[in-house]
């Protein structure tokens, strides 16, 4: 009697058991189920925020490149307009490539005070040892404008372009020093051919002097340029290894300010010593052939090129790295030779036509290089992104035949 009446008190047991296993069994398939939803919307959000963030990087990329192809182009054709038109002071010259740093403070102060699109303050994060390298990095930004201004100023354009390629070189050898840049083929055949085609120019350039021309100045002008080039190529890499500990794009700009501000007043020094404030009131009405009006025009659209050119180079390093922004301003000194080509009249010779082959042939290898790293870089994030997903699946499926395991013994128990 007493055994009957037990048996349906085990029955009931049993199948409370029972039930409890299941609930459990279907809570861990249902966690599992949790667990690769959350992968799948994390992956999703991590894809849209990617996404985003790699259109902002394009577009800045983008803006970035614009400034210094404009730049580079008009600034190097206005230098050599104002030399071609009976302007004479070197510096001068060496003035108006800095001295439009006032313009950098409509891009620092308008996002935060008029635009309101940013909460960082200007010059948030500036301390004293960035302070302090900007001046220096400034000072010799100032004498490299020093030299550019005397190469300019003898060679002609395509010349001094072509002869200016050679820095790429230096950057290639200065980078893997400073910033430990690593060689590749692409980077490695892209340097070659753009040295090369400064060698070629170089080898056929002495039947390329201007009319009255001697040759101790176009020695002048020539070995300007490459110690130019040479300065430059220790300027990008010294920027980038900077650009690592800058927080944002906006302490880019501030910089970029800064730099200029301190090349402007060696020039400024220099103009004062030697007179050459008063040489531009001078020049303006007695000297320059267009007139006094032209002349003010060429010194402010000096100004404002200029600007975009060094502003445009600073960008692409942050956004890129030093080789890749000096191979950037390389490629376009092919652009400049048909400028100078085009409008001055520069002879464009055998020489130059095989120098601005090897120069474009060079750059689109490296784009093609550039292109080829991107996309195994993109495939190697999607096959991360892939195993995390796989491996958090098995690792649901593993917590779900152990819970099966226990709960089984347990019912069993």
């Amino acid at each position: 009697m007493e055994f009957l009446t037990q048996h349906p008190q085990q029955e009931h047991d049993q199948d409370q058991a029972n039930f409890s296993r299941e609930l459990m069994i279907i809570d861990t398939k249902n966690n599992i189920k949790k667990s690769g939803s959350r992968v799948q919307m994390h992956d999703q959000e991590t894809t849209n925020t990617t996404s985003t963030t790699k259109k902002r990087y394009i577009f800045l990329l983008g803006i970035n490149y614009l400034c210094l192809f404009v730049g580079s182009i008009s600034s190097t054709l206005l230098s050599k307009f104002y030399f071609n038109h009976k302007g004479a002071s070197r510096w001068v010259s060496t003035w108006v490539q800095s001295a439009g740093f006032p313009l950098l403070l409509l891009p620092i102060y308008l996002p935060f005070y008029v635009l309101k699109s940013t909460d960082r303050k200007p010059f948030t994060g500036f301390t004293p040892k960035i302070l302090s390298l900007s001046i220096l990095i400034g000072f010799l930004l100032g004498f490299n404008n020093l030299l550019f201004s005397w190469g300019n100023s003898y060679l002609p354009v395509s010349t001094n372009s072509l002869v200016l390629s050679s820095q790429l070189a230096f950057t290639l050898i200065t980078s893997v020093i400073i910033v430990k840049q690593k060689i590749t083929y692409a980077n490695l055949n892209c340097v070659i051919l753009l040295t090369l085609s400064s060698v070629l120019l170089a080898l056929g350039s002495s039947h390329d002097k201007p009319k009255g021309l001697t040759k101790s100045k176009y020695l002048i002008g020539f070995f300007s340029t490459v110690g130019a080039g040479l300065l430059f190529a220790l300027y990008l890499p010294l920027m980038e290894k900077i650009y690592k500990k800058v927080h944002c794009y906006s302490m880019v700009v501030e910089m970029q300010m800064v730099m200029e501000l301190a090349a402007t007043v060696l020039a400024t020094m220099g103009m004062t010593i030697n007179r050459g404030f008063l040489e531009m009131k001078k020049e303006s009405k007695n000297v320059f052939d267009l007139g006094e009006k032209a002349y003010w025009l060429t010194v402010i659209f000096n100004v404002v090129t200029w600007q975009l050119c060094f502003m445009g180079t600073a960008g692409m390093v942050f956004l890129t790295s030093s080789l890749t922004g000096g191979i950037c301003m390389t490629a376009l000194m092919a652009v400049n030779v048909l400028g100078g080509v085009i409008m001055y009249g520069d002879n464009f010779g055998n020489t130059k036509i095989v120098s601005s082959l090897l120069c474009v042939w060079g750059f689109s290898s490296y784009l093609y290089g550039m292109y080829m790293k991107m996309k195994e870089e993109e495939k190697k994030k999607e096959s991360f992104i892939e195993k995390l997903i796989n491996d958090d699946f098995l690792q649901g499926q593993h917590q779900f035949v152990e819970m099966t395991q226990i709960v089984t013994h347990n019912g069993r128990g």
